[in-house]
């Protein structure tokens, strides 16, 4: 593999290295990967990971000086007829093209890489060696494994926040703060069509995002019939993904070869979680029901 130098690698060069931990045959059939803006043989110097291609984060990639923004959501997942300025989709594809910035996205890809998103996912709630929740469309998606030792949920919850970047809302919990809690589901990003997995992993607690109210307030209903399990941790989409931002730096510079040169990988400080702030959350109190 060539060296990075002054000039900075081909981004062919980075592309490649981003196929071969993220091959984008394992993506979904409805998904989009892969490159969306640049030139295979422009150099790159500065490469800024985040969560979703934002203006703001364009901004940030343009102010920083960056040549590649690698996300894992989409620009385009769907169809768009026009790249007017007019539309926000319009103006980041001009912001792009205009600063020479160049766009990669690996999305369910890397959702089901090992070590991937489910992966530091499982790692940020204590899980040591998982398998996965469910096969889809031949690629393992989700993570489940056991604690070292059964916690309460409320613990487990606090934990887990901890490790999460902070967010307006927080994480939303369903189930007694003080039930006990050992072997748990991941799967990163929205993942309420997935109850069935969960219930047969057998876990104690599903950990995911975007948990809409009517199933999860079926699964609740299910579990009361059973032994109240599995109880509901939403951690957030932006921030249940985020996670995987770290993994992917640790994993791109060594597989560029580009330790020790001036080949820079940057996390993104931009929060692109859309919720500002919060009104009249309740307390989550020790005994009681978050």
């Amino acid at each position: 593999m060539p060296a990075p130098n002054k000039d900075g690698l081909p981004l062919r060069v980075v592309v490649s290295a981003l196929e071969r931990l993220y091959p984008p045959d394992t993506a979904q059939s409805w998904d989009r990967v892969g490159l969306v803006s640049g030139d295979p043989e422009q150099p790159i110097r500065r490469i800024l990971l985040a969560v979703d291609p934002t203006l703001a984060v364009i901004d940030e990639a343009r102010d920083s000086g960056v040549d590649l923004i690698i996300t894992h959501h989409p620009l385009l997942l769907r169809g768009v007829h026009s790249v007017a300025t007019t539309s926000a989709k319009g103006a980041a594809v001009t912001e792009l093209i205009v600063h020479d910035i160049a766009l990669y996205c690996a999305h369910t890809n890397a959702d089901v890489a090992d070590a991937g998103v489910g992966h530091a996912l499982a790692a940020a709630c204590g899980l040591g060696a998982t398998t996965g929740l469910e096969v889809t469309e031949g690629v393992e998606l989700g993570r489940v494994g056991d604690l070292p030792e059964p916690v309460s949920l409320g613990a487990f919850a606090e934990r887990l926040a901890a490790a999460l970047p902070p967010t307006a809302g927080g994480i939303r919990v369903a189930g007694p703060y003080e039930a006990p809690v050992q072997r748990v589901a991941v799967l990163g990003g929205a993942g309420d069509s997935s109850f069935e997995a969960v219930r047969r992993s057998r876990a104690d607690v599903y950990v995911t995002a975007d948990l809409r109210h009517h199933p999860a307030l079926e699964a609740r209903e299910e579990a009361a019939v059973g032994d109240g399990t599995p109880y509901l941790v939403d951690a957030g989409h932006y921030a249940s993904e985020w996670l995987w931002l770290p993994t992917l730096r640790d994993r791109l510079v060594p597989e560029l070869g580009a330790a020790g040169t001036t080949l820079e990988v940057l996390i993104s400080e931009v929060r692109t979680d859309p919720w500002e702030f919060v009104v009249g959350a309740r307390q989550p109190s020790s005994g009681g029901t978050t």
